[in-house]
């Protein structure tokens, strides 16, 4: 019991007293989502006249990729002993399997190493450390206010909602984002806090942030219908470069994880390569937004203003250029994060799809059989990858909606995105930074079931008290043990402590009821049966369900991965922890004070 309460708990507590519960959550939303947009606007800043002043170091510029992951790698180890869970997958994971606790310590991690990471020109994007930024805030707010489970994930989506608009005053896909990513289940009452954080992360961005720091575009030309023909090919295309990028990324990552070293030798190879491939390809330097930008306003010159290949933009090496470029985003992305830095695949994938959008319009228009709109094409193809890598094809569709200030090429965008995400999630189910834990049921996906399965921790449904038989005692020491216990099922272990089979009473009645039966001098290992199925103490829900189902068993042992039993887990306790889950969701506007 706590004796005494911090003043922010009295200060709460008032407030509380004071509201409706619907109320009260509205109020912590906003909070949320002010104080979330406040760090987003200030990351968002700090990072870009940090890279406009490596840039303006001229040659020298190369050399800051290199210290900011050294330095990032040196603060991970020295002041965070090592410990810094990157990317969105760490919330998802938080959502499902930690109560929606995030560590309160992510907030600052995230920030400081973020900055270092791509504010000195690492080529990823501060997106994902925003969202992981905001959705700790989110998860404090929710705990310090005693919120629960439910409550507090929506707290989580409020921070990273926030987070996202902010930084690209687009308050609709802040709310999209967070629904589409990181809510695996919606309910209407969730859009309220939701909108109102985003709008107040929008407002931080408006009142605080330089209007030129903001990633936007005015439409030079209007949607035309007839080139719906090569929209639907740029989706095609998008599709399958989506998927390009999520192999090329996850395979360099994999190979520089198999590179057995010393992080800050690690960190001083990878800067050395990154260096060498911005030096060839200069726009790969940072978030690269500010090359999207100049393709997405048609303005090739800009773009290949730096390059040391003497590329004029009327030539076919301009296309060469490009292509190159984007292709080469995502391996540089990885270096960057796999070699110690902190980043993310947001701007990365947008990068690709300008660099995509704008390679396929030039290319039709050397034909001079027809004349795209290559501003227009760029930013369709931003939702086209994005929506393929992240897998948030309606975030993709309405946030460069938002960026181009209005909805002019709202159709075209539907097409892009659509086509891509379709393409991709025929390929792979689920995204490149979610793939693995998915499939080890560490975060939600949009099943339902799989989701509550998720929630329930296998050692909270444990069945007590079973005790382990020794293979080698005689079944009168069973019967004994039957006399005294209540339990109908029993484990038989050997001399080492190994589980070797179980006794079903059931089975065994004859030999026990009846002292003439001859088996009775017998030992209980020669009455053991092989179990149908074995759950490991360590095993997702889903695949223990999906035990239970195969085996037609109401009881299955659990054991170690070393063979040790553990206790009996038995389905009825499973349906009743499903039916609790169940029952706690509910609209919180249903509830009063």
């Amino acid at each position: 019991m706590k004796l005494f309460r911090q003043p922010y708990q009295y200060i709460f507590g008032f407030v509380r007293s004071k509201l409706s519960r619907a109320q009260y959550i509205i109020l912590i939303a906003t909070i949320t989502g002010l104080v979330s947009g406040i760090v987003a606007v200030l990351l968002k800043t700090i990072v870009h006249y940090l890279q406009r002043a490596v840039q303006s170091s001229n040659g020298n510029y190369l050399v800051f990729p290199v210290i900011g992951l050294i330095l990032t790698v040196a603060i991970t180890v020295f002041a965070f002993r090592g410990i810094l869970e990157k990317g969105i997958g760490m919330v998802l994971k938080s959502i499902a399997k930690k109560s929606s606790y995030i560590p309160t310590s992510n907030i600052y991690k995230h920030f400081i190493t973020s900055s270092l990471t791509v504010g000195l020109g690492g080529s990823a994007g501060l997106e994902a450390p925003i969202v992981a930024t905001g959705s700790s805030y989110g998860s404090l707010l929710g705990r310090v206010n005693d919120l629960n489970y439910q409550e507090r994930t929506l707290m989580i989506a409020c921070g990273a909602a926030a987070g996202i608009a902010a930084v690209f005053n687009a308050p609709v896909a802040g709310v999209i984002f967070a629904i589409e990513v990181l809510l695996a289940e919606t309910v209407v009452s969730y859009f309220i806090p939701l909108i109102i954080s985003s709008v107040a992360g929008v407002l931080c961005s408006k009142i605080i942030l330089n209007e030129t720091i903001l990633f936007n575009f005015v439409l030079k030309q209007d949607f035309n219908y007839r080139n719906v023909p090569f929209y639907i090919l740029m989706g095609i295309m998008a599709g399958f470069l989506s998927l390009y990028y999520a192999k090329s990324f996850k395979k360099t990552e994999r190979i520089i994880h198999d590179f057995k070293m010393n992080p800050f030798l690690k960190a001083l190879l990878g800067g050395g390569v990154l260096a060498v491939i911005i030096y060839f390809f200069p726009p790969l330097f940072g978030e690269g937004y500010q090359s999207v930008t100049q393709l997405a306003n048609a303005n090739a010159e800009g773009f290949i203003a730096r390059n040391i290949f003497s590329v004029n933009s009327s030539n076919a090496a301009l296309l060469l250029f490009v292509g190159f470029i984007m292709l080469l985003k995502p391996v540089a992305a990885a270096i960057t994060i796999g070699t110690g830095g902190n980043g993310g695949n947001f701007a990365p994938s947008l990068f690709v799809g300008s660099s995509l959008g704008f390679f396929f319009s030039r290319i039709i228009n050397i034909t001079e059989w027809f004349k795209l709109p290559e501003s227009n094409f760029s930013l369709t193809g931003m939702a086209g990858v994005l929506s393929g890598v992240m897998y948030c094809p309606l975030t993709a569709v309405f946030l460069i909606a938002e960026i181009t200030n209005g909805y002019g090429l709202f159709i075209p965008l539907m097409i892009v995105s659509s086509i891509s995400f379709f393409i991709v999630k025929h390929f792979e189910p689920y995204s490149m930074e979610l793939k693995k834990m998915a499939l080890e049921g560490d975060v939600f996906t949009h099943k339902k079931e799989q989701n509550i399965l998720t929630s329930i921790q296998l050692k909270s449904i444990l069945s007590g008290d079973y005790m382990a038989l020794p293979a080698n005692e005689k079944i009168s020491f069973l019967l004994e043990i039957v006399k005294k216990s209540e339990k109908n099922i029993f484990a038989v272990i050997d001399e080492n402590d190994n589980f070797i089979g179980l006794i079903e009473l059931n089975d065994i009645k004859k030999i026990l009821f009846d002292p003439g039966n001859p088996q009775i001098t017998k030992t209980i290992r020669s009455i053991a049966k092989k179990p149908r199925e074995i759950i490991y103490i360590d095993e997702p829900m889903k695949e223990v369900m999906d035990k239970f189902d195969s085996s037609q068993t109401w009881y299955l042992p659990v054991l170690t991965r070393e063979k040790k039993f553990v206790s009996f887990v038995s389905k009825t306790k499973l349906f009743e922890k499903y039916r609790e889950i169940i029952a706690t969701q509910n609209d919180f506007y249903e509830t009063d004070k």
